[in-house]
């Protein structure tokens, strides 16, 4: 179903699988995350933007609007270098700066080293968006080892933990952060138990912060996407079961970035954002819940 301004593929998606962490040029359909009917009106003028797993996927689509918006930004990512090379250069052609910066959140000493380094080369730190993650099935409890598990907290959470609190002393009145939960946070999901616990916690964190913040005029909230057609999908699931992928929201398909990054534009800007602190903000398709029990047609 289609509600946008340009045409979505829709189901069935093509079988594919890569390994991870996944390369954004090698999906099949190439993610949509230009957004060209996005009009920048200045809401984010001369500010400066950290988003972690900004290579790809969601992160480089709210690079590209942040930058139409009037904003410099730094991309961390993990390991993709044709995929931030790429986001790099949309967004100087947005007409503004863009630091690149690998490294691994789950690393304390890496994540202070990227907040200081965008100070140093950017001049200043005015959101945080922690985005970077890592997501793979287990279908059993059983098969969930103990590193599979750890490697989940410590990038999920771990690296927002890090990225938080080495951005605040530089963060000041009118600054934003803004964490990547999942509709898997709010839903729960039977095959992604350590993932879910994840998410969840990000929504907790995101309300707790908020108000341990709040004082300080710097406003924390979360987005809360659905199925989205990135990287971290193809590279997680067998092919098989890529075909079906977000056939189950109300629109019977899966987002495609440009889609969710609004979002972000939204909650980031002290023009729109200015009274929203403490929010999961879902965008997801329609109630997964409400429509799971019902096969497309």
């Amino acid at each position: 179903m289609q509600t946008g301004a340009r045409k979505y593929p829709g189901n069935p998606m093509p079988a594919q699988h890569q390994r991870k962490p996944g390369v954004e040029s090698e999906i099949e359909p190439r993610p949509m995350f230009l957004n060209p009917d996005y009009r920048g009106s200045g809401k984010l003028q001369d500010m400066v933007a950290l988003i972690t797993g900004g290579d790809s996927g969601i992160g480089r689509a709210v690079a590209i609007l942040f930058a139409r918006e009037g904003a410099d930004v730094a991309i961390v990512y993990l390991a993709a270098d044709s995929d931030a090379q790429q986001t790099r250069e949309y967004v100087e052609k947005e007409g503004r700066r863009c630091l690149l910066i690998k490294c691994d959140v789950t690393d304390r000493d890496a994540c202070e080293d990227a907040i200081e380094r965008t100070v140093r080369e950017l001049g200043g730190l005015d959101i945080l968006v922690n985005n970077a993650a890592y997501q793979e099935h287990t279908e059993k409890l059983e098969d969930l080892t103990e590193e599979h598990f750890d490697l989940t907290l410590r990038t999920n959470l771990y690296g927002t933990f890090y990225m938080t609190k080495a951005a605040l002393p530089h963060l000041k009145e009118g600054s934003s952060i803004i964490s990547t939960s999942s509709e898997v946070g709010i839903f729960g999901e039977p095959s992604l138990l350590d993932y879910a616990i994840t998410k969840g916690g990000l929504n907790a964190f995101t309300k707790a912060l908020a108000t341990n913040l709040a004082d300080k005029g710097i406003r924390v909230n979360a987005v809360a996407p659905g199925p989205t057609w990135t990287p971290l999908n193809p590279a997680d699931r067998p092919a098989k079961k890529i075909k079906k992928f977000g056939e189950t929201t109300a629109f019977r398909r899966p987002a495609q970035p440009e889609e969710v990054a609004p979002a972000y534009v939204f909650l980031a800007s002290p023009v729109t954002g200015s009274y929203i602190t403490g929010l999961v903000l879902p965008v997801i398709g329609g109630t997964v819940g409400a429509m799971s029990s019902q096969k497309p047609s």
